[in-house]
């Protein structure tokens, strides 16, 4: 699949992953912004210190959204 000196092209994660998480940051366009294995993921509609579960819905190379689950 890869070779020894080749990184996969996503981060840790995957689309459609759940995670329990909080805001640790607020990103250029007001998305809250937390890290899942030390990949940055960005929360739309979250602030600072909001402890929220979250939905994978796209990962890039560098990063990734989510959207809050509501339970």
């Amino acid at each position: 699949m890869f070779g020894a000196d080749e990184t996969p092209k996503t981060g840790p994660i995957k689309e459609g992953d759940e995670y329990e998480v909080k805001i640790e940051d607020v990103g250029k366009e007001g998305d809250g912004i937390t890290r899942i294995e030390g990949f940055v993921v960005f929360v739309p509609e979250t602030k600072v210190g909001d402890e929220v579960k979250v939905r994978i819905t796209s990962v890039r190379r560098r990063f990734a959204f989510a959207e809050k689950i509501l339970e």
